[in-house]
């Protein structure tokens, strides 16, 4: 049988993104999909772009909320699949194809995961993220930064617990580093999976995003490999920004 994959996708205020967004997920050949969609009670438009493909979404939740986490944790909440996979507007599944290649990958995997293709705000691309994914990811893989974006893993639902709302800007990182502490097999798709909108809110709120990341990766490497690990990380960025003047984190 077909897993049962539950994408969720969290917006608030982003008319012009959301649609785009939404057919990703529903034009996929996988069929077995639950799709939830949180939004944080728009008032541009979104909702009524949402509720125009309300029969092909599983559920519709529309109501304020507390921030980024908070709204995810909604969805987490409501998810009813054996995997789940953000897709936040703004972002894409990469084709049509994506879902069942993820899947047809292996069976049984705790955890599958591919590259992300980064695009710009006109939608052009700007190619492969800075940081490659590992052929072999585990708990530990994040040490040199996110190298598996958020919208590029697929994780079994029972490894997962909510979002920590201490967290404003970076608790993605922690949520995926908690479930790879209990994956017992991880994937490499060895495929692009998503495609990124660069400049969201970590994007806009940089400073305390990376505040945050230094936190939460001293909590799980300690502090002293942590700033070690943070010095070849500059160098990396200094080299990558130099070629090709930009970041694409």
């Amino acid at each position: 049988m077909q897993p049962k994959l539950t994408v969720i996708t969290i917006v608030y205020n982003n008319v012009k993104d959301i649609e785009r967004t939404m057919l990703s997920v529903l034009h996929q050949t996988y069929t077995n999909i639950e799709y939830i969609v949180i939004d944080g009670a728009s008032t541009d438009g979104t909702l009524e772009v949402i509720n125009s493909y309300r029969s092909q979404l599983s559920k519709v939740l529309s109501e304020k909320d507390r921030g980024i986490y908070d709204a995810m944790n909604k969805g987490l909440a409501l998810a009813s699949g054996d995997y789940v996979l953000f897709m936040n507007s703004g972002d894409e599944i990469y084709d049509e194809n994506t879902v069942a290649a993820v899947f047809s990958t292996a069976e049984h995997a705790d955890i599958y995961y591919g590259e992300t293709e980064m695009y710009n705000e006109n939608w052009e691309s700007l190619g492969r993220r800075r940081h490659q994914v590992p052929e072999n990811f585990n708990w530990k893989s994040f040490r040199y930064g996110m190298n598996i974006s958020h919208q590029a893993i697929y994780i079994k639902k029972s490894l997962t617990e909510p979002y920590d709302l201490q967290y404003k800007y970076s608790s993605d990182i922690d949520w995926i580093i908690k479930a790879a502490k209990k994956a017992k097999l991880t994937i490499n798709t060895h495929r692009y999976v998503a495609k990124y909108l660069v400049g969201g809110v970590s994007k806009k709120k940089h400073l305390d995003s990376l505040k945050e990341r230094f936190r939460i990766f001293s909590k799980y490497y300690g502090l002293i490999p942590n700033l070690f690990h943070h010095f070849l990380i500059a160098l990396n960025l200094t080299g990558y920004f130099i070629k090709h003047r930009r970041t694409n984190d």
